[in-house]
């Protein structure tokens, strides 16, 4: 009798294999370090393109007659862009590609940013700049789910952590690319746009330049091989697999015999879902997919769940970014000061010291030298500050990485509010700049927590709920940078502070309302789940 092989002695390159173990057959090497790189770059962009703007408006404030309550809306009016769209883009991304969603979108907002480069006025900088961050939500809500796409699940958190590595970099680079640029002495005027170009245009532009590389770079790269399995396109799949183990294996390796893939399992209710959000044309049909996938986080045991971590990332981002915005401009009051000699005064004394009329500033002026009322550089400390601020925010994190799992959340948030909080608290009465910028500097440092409180919520929710809970709270903690930005903005040449007093007092609360936490007493030895957030 003949005796039958049995497919168990097949060798792993002629029977199926799962994807997880096909991209360990790849190995890692080139192919991934270009994914990180090309990613971690997505991610400064956009930093680049809500933060950097905070720069500009101290020395843009002449050019565009800007008040300070517009250089808080120009503030905030990136997040708005970002807060419109970030449940558009992810819909998007799941039903029809990650790729083709973030190219594109990478596209159009340097495109947007270009544009704002060339404005003339208040509303037409402020419509750009909202197009700007409605297009970059798309990449920065899907260019994690794209690079751990790529990879087997034990090396996810090692290509994660290695983009986080290129966005560390990026942030660092911020204050010095805005110190090159935006301290040059040039200027020329272009007749039909009728405005001056000056470097804080041209910085605009070059913030915008990661994101049109990145753009290029994808041009190289396919879709994500794990969604199109998820579609059926297994041969596409196995074509993708086979370019990673060309870019990654020597001349010596043997060559890659793949030639089957095992289809992933999901649940047949997420799975049911996904290609009904799929076959949606109808904008009906469209937010009534959406409404499927949220409407659980606010019933029964997650609603409590849900309205804490949202109100922990209201407040913390009102604080870390709504704040931020005005750190360049206000240090830069503090240093007009001191040139003129005042050694002692609060923060918002210079600020009330220094407030400009815009409404006095003219081209024609004759009483009043136009210059003289502006400010066409940024002093040197507030660009050495900033720096200090995203080299605290680098070492933070390593420092929490290494400790979360031994000494838990919970006294991470709580030391971590309180001592921000109060030191916002304190800054209105101190009346020595540097002591009080360094309070400042603290206060800021609020964004750690970002990161912790989405590492609560991942395990506060099931899996199937998970992603959209971060994603929720993340919506309120931009919907925090709106409001923190208009709020300081409206409130900090009469009643600066107010706004001290304000976000300080908010993240006390937070280190309170943080005991409420389901579970928050745990320590989870086993795996550190800090989730990395850019601010």
């Amino acid at each position: 009798m003949a005796t039958m092989v049995p497919d168990v002695k097949k060798s792993p390159s002629q029977r199926p294999v799962k994807l997880d173990e096909a991209f360990l057959m790849t190995k890692f090497g080139s192919y991934n370090l270009y994914l990180m790189v090309v990613s971690g770059t997505i991610l400064a962009a956009v930093l680049l393109e809500t933060l950097g703007i905070s720069y500009v408006l101290p020395v843009a404030e002449c050019d565009l007659r800007l008040t300070t309550r517009e250089k808080g809306v120009l503030s905030a009016v990136s997040f708005a862009g970002i807060l419109c769209s970030s449940h558009l883009w992810g819909f998007l991304a799941d039903t029809r590609g990650r790729r083709a969603v973030i190219m594109p979108t990478l596209f159009l907002t340097f495109a947007s940013t270009a544009l704002s480069s060339l404005t003339a006025n208040f509303w037409l900088l402020t419509l750009t700049r909202f197009m700007a961050g409605f297009f970059i939500s798309g990449p920065s809500a899907t260019v994690y789910a794209y690079l751990g796409e790529f990879h087997a699940q034990r090396n996810g958190s090692r290509a994660i952590m290695g983009a986080s590595f290129v966005f560390g970099l990026g942030s660092l680079l911020l204050p010095l690319i805005a110190w090159s640029i935006i301290n040059q002495e040039w200027e020329f005027t272009v007749p039909l746009l009728h405005i001056v170009y000056r470097p804080w245009r041209l910085f605009l532009v070059v913030c915008g330049l990661p994101g049109l590389f990145s753009a290029l770079a994808l041009l190289r790269l396919p879709e994500s091989p794990k969604y199109l399995l998820a579609r059926g396109r297994e041969q596409e799949t196995i074509a993708i697999l086979h370019a990673m183990y060309r870019w990654n294996a020597s001349r010596r390796d043997p060559a890659l015999n793949l030639t089957s893939i095992l289809p992933e399992t999901e649940a047949q209710q997420t799975k049911e879902r996904r290609e009904q959000a799929a076959n949606t044309k109808s904008v009906a049909g469209l937010l009534t997919q959406m409404w499927h996938q949220t409407g659980p986080l606010f019933m029964g045991t997650y609603l409590r769940r849900t309205v804490t971590i949202c109100a922990l990332q209201f407040g913390t981002y009102l604080t870390s970014s709504g704040m931020y915005m005005f750190f360049p401009d206000i240090l830069n009051r503090i240093a007009e000061q001191r040139t003129g000699g005042v050694d002692r005064i609060t923060m918002c004394d210079a600020v009330y010291a220094t407030r400009v009329d815009i409404h006095q500033l003219s081209d024609n002026a004759t009483t009043i030298p136009r210059l003289e009322l502006c400010n066409q550089k940024l002093d040197i400390s507030a660009y050495e500050h900033s720096f200090v601020l995203e080299a605290i925010y680098a070492v933070g994190f390593a420092v929490m990485g290494l400790i979360i799992n031994a000494v838990g959340r919970l006294p991470i948030l709580v030391f971590v509010y309180g001592l921000c909080g109060t030191c916002g608290i304190l800054i209105a009465f101190i009346d020595l700049p540097l002591l009080a910028i360094w309070f400042y500097l603290i206060l800021l440092s609020c964004g750690f927590c970002i990161s912790v409180v989405n590492a609560c919520a991942i395990d506060l929710f099931p899996t199937n709920l998970r992603a959209m809970a971060v994603c929720i709270s993340l919506l309120f903690g931009r919907l925090g940078s709106i409001v923190g930005s208009n709020l300081v903005g409206f409130l900090l040449d009469t009643h600066c502070e107010l706004t001290f007093w304000i976000s300080g007092l908010l993240l006390v609360v937070c280190g309170l309302l943080s005991l409420s936490i389901p579970n928050i007493y745990k320590r989870n030895a086993s795996e550190n789940r800090m989730s990395v957030s850019s601010r």
